[in-house]
């Protein structure tokens, strides 16, 4: 295999990878936050841990590849090493991930508190407090609204 192979196998492998990454990210939108990132993190490092496949020619190849292709097929003895290269990545993406929401956590905390107060201090008026107010049903009375009828814009 020449260099230009390599290179273009690996660009192939990249690309299908991006997709099947952006078909996981569309598959994970729906769950709560703290479960989809880690499963977000786990699947990138999936798709993406390289490990080395001759050590003599320095040759690498997807880890998942050569796991699933060496327990399949027995067609070598790389399984253990990838399997190694996978687990030391997700320890080392987990570990980020864990840091990187130790510290987006308190900023999260203090971003909605900032947003949630109110300026002049005081609680707004609740539902019943609103309707005992004379000129609240005066102010946001709509007539067109009791004709029962659809309102059609004027031209």
């Amino acid at each position: 295999m020449s260099e230009n192979d390599y290179l273009l196998a690996w660009g192939a492998y990249l690309i299908a990878a991006l997709g099947c990454l952006l078909v996981w990210f569309r598959l994970t939108g729906w769950m709560w936050r703290y479960l989809r990132e880690p499963l977000r993190v786990l699947m990138t490092v999936l798709l993406f841990t390289p490990t080395i496949v001759d050590p003599a020619k320095e040759q690498f190849a997807p880890a998942v590849a050569i796991s699933a292709m060496d327990l399949l097929l027995d067609v070598g003895n790389n399984v253990w090493r990838a399997v190694a290269d996978l687990a030391m990545y997700s320890l080392i993406a987990l570990a980020l991930y864990l840091l990187f929401v130790a510290i987006r956590w308190p900023l999260v905390r203090w971003w909605k508190g900032r947003a949630g107060e109110v300026a002049d201090g005081e609680s707004e008026p609740t539902l019943r407090e609103m309707l005992e107010q004379d000129d609240y049903a005066a102010a946001h009375y709509d007539p067109r609204r009791d004709q029962g009828g659809r309102l059609e814009p004027r031209l």
